[in-house]
């Protein structure tokens, strides 16, 4: 029988592993954590009163990822492993100086009314991926050189996100209120609003929201990779966890496959790289951190607008100016004094993760790379200025510099949670524009991580499509 091995088990390497022995390959996983799901994992805290995502927490691409549908995550005949979307009220509210907030409705048309002039603008630009969310996913969600499924929706979008995010919004919406919510949006991309491409993030997630939402998985982001375990081991493939890999040469198997960013690929023995590829690894960039801060709190969140408590994420960052200038001295490699702050609000959606009564706050701010310091005091700075009397609800804290993300999942280098910088080259060259899934080294080998297309996010793509490349590979 032909034989796979998956080195680490987050969604693409968990992703990988299940294509792989649905095609009926003998596929070994071996992952060095306790337990599976990488950067996408949950854990008891707070004296095990509540589940804390301990990496990604919102998923409206997990909702609309191809591969996740094609596996089935969410079918009912998974009994206790099926994998249930929840959504809060709102999928995602950006304050506003003054008090108000503008609001991301699943209604797009409510969404619309609610900006007033822009309305109109607002659903021009999100209309396909509010319209189409499903072919939206699977014509971005891979590499950008392959012939895409629907060219015309391709070709839509990418006129609407070719754009820097900060002109985008400048030109087109006339309110500060829609420019805010849509660099909120655009700000996920982990670039200056000035870079190009920074619109695509702000259309693909704002048309994301409008249709298949911003939801969580119930019981936490664990459920996510708990599910594709389940459909893994269900198809035969057997996964190892504790033992980690540092020689290629201890992994057997007809093709290898690697849950791995560059910076340690490059670490990895056993591994005959060709010096171009190698010289390309080395000079891997790893864009901004993130630190993150784990809240539990006696109430909600006293937010000014009481509208974004029912909000699942939040965008806290205030005008479009001020999220701009928080992310470029981010990019240059200063701390900003008012950061941008991502936060969810688990709880507001999944009541079952706290006890009664009480609140999950996760929340990161953008920071630059490898940052030796902790934004906690900066982020709940953040939130005060947008609810006042927050802090007097605040019963307990978790703080996760960068240093400490790095130090608990080694592919979170210097705090940096999608795998490399999208800036640049590395948009197209990820980690190579022809064959991006194969390592050139002597056997079959490919990378399936985050580092390769499409990117970051708990989608489980990358594996997809490096799966799909093994399994054409095989048939040389």
């Amino acid at each position: 029988m032909t034989t796979a091995t998956v080195v680490g088990a987050g969604p693409n390497g968990l992703t990988a592993a299940a294509v792989l022995a649905r095609a009926g390959l003998e596929v070994t996983v071996l992952e060095r954590l306790d337990h599976v799901g990488g950067a996408a994992a949950s854990a008891p805290a707070f004296g095990d009163q509540a589940i804390v995502d301990l990496g990604a927490a919102g998923h409206p691409f997990g909702a609309a990822s191809p591969a996740f549908r094609a596996l089935g995550l969410d079918r009912p005949e998974l009994g206790e492993h099926r994998l249930e979307w929840v959504h809060a009220e709102h999928p995602m509210a950006h304050p506003l100086p003054g008090g108000r907030a503008a609001i991301l409705h699943r209604d797009a048309e409510a969404t619309a009314r609610e900006l007033g002039v822009d309305g109109d603008a607002w659903l021009r630009l999100h209309a396909p991926a509010t319209e189409r969310p499903y072919a939206t996913a699977a014509s971005i969600l891979g590499p950008l050189t392959r012939w895409p499924d629907d060219p015309l929706l391709l070709a839509s979008i990418g006129v609407r996100g070719a754009w820097p995010a900060s002109l985008l919004a400048r030109t087109v919406f006339r309110s500060g209120a829609a420019q805010a919510l849509f660099a909120g949006s655009s700000t996920h991309a982990t670039l200056p609003l000035g870079s190009l491409v920074t619109s695509g993030f702000g259309v693909a997630f704002g048309g994301l929201g409008h249709s298949v939402g911003w939801p969580f998985a119930r019981g936490g982001t664990q459920s996510i990779a708990d599910a594709l375990r389940h459909v893994a081991e269900s198809a035969g493939a057997r996964i190892e966890t504790g033992v980690e890999v540092r020689d290629l040469a201890e992994v057997t198997g007809d093709v290898v496959l690697l849950d791995l960013t560059p910076h340690q690929l490059l670490r990895l023995a056993g591994l005959d790289l060709p010096t171009g590829y190698a010289r390309r690894l080395g000079g891997w960039r790893y864009g901004p951190a993130v630190s993150k801060l784990d809240l539990l709190l006696d109430g909600p969140i006293p937010w000014a607008d009481p509208r974004v408590a029912g909000a699942g994420t939040v965008h806290v960052g205030g005008t479009l100016r001020e999220i701009a200038e928080a992310e470029a001295d981010v990019a240059r490699g200063r701390m900003p004094e008012r950061p941008f702050v991502l936060l969810t609000q688990p709880t507001a959606a999944d009541p079952s993760r706290a006890p009664a009564g009480k609140h999950l706050v996760w929340a990161y701010a953008h920071v630059p790379h490898a940052w030796p310091g902790d934004a906690s005091a900066a982020i709940e700075a953040q939130i005060e200025r947008f609810a006042p009397g927050f802090g007097e609800r605040v019963l307990e804290r978790i703080s996760t510099p960068p240093a400490a993300l790095e130090l608990w999942n080694p592919n979170l280098v210097g705090g940096s949670i999608g795998g490399g910088s999208l800036a640049g080259t590395q948009q197209l060259l990820r980690p190579r524009l022809v064959d991006p899934y194969r390592v050139p080294t002597p056997g079959r080998v490919f990378l399936c991580s985050s580092s390769a297309p499409p990117g970051g996010g708990v989608h489980g793509m990358s594996g997809w499509h490096a799966a799909h490349a093994a399994l054409r590979a095989l048939g040389e």
